[in-house]
């Protein structure tokens, strides 16, 4: 199962590490929110935890460690 766009945005601030909390206030929305989605993505990718994540899609090829979002884009946005 695919990963929703917003997924896909909540999954490149878990890889630059950062919290439930701040990457609910970088896309404006509640960590309550973000728990949500991290909970998805882990169940959709069959990972055990945020890192596992992050690893199993940077293999898939769903996120890029030097893609212009990883680095800094989402953040402006």
């Amino acid at each position: 199962m695919a990963l929703t766009p917003r997924e896909t945005e909540v999954l490149m601030l878990v890889a630059r590490g950062f919290g439930n909390k701040e990457i609910g206030d970088v896309l404006g929305t509640a960590p309550g929110t973000v728990k949500a989605h991290v909970q998805s993505i882990l169940s959709k990718l069959g990972a055990k935890d945020r890192t596992n994540a992050v690893a199993i899609a940077l293999r898939r090829g769903i996120i890029h460690l030097h893609s212009p979002e990883l680095s800094a884009g989402i953040l402006n946005g």
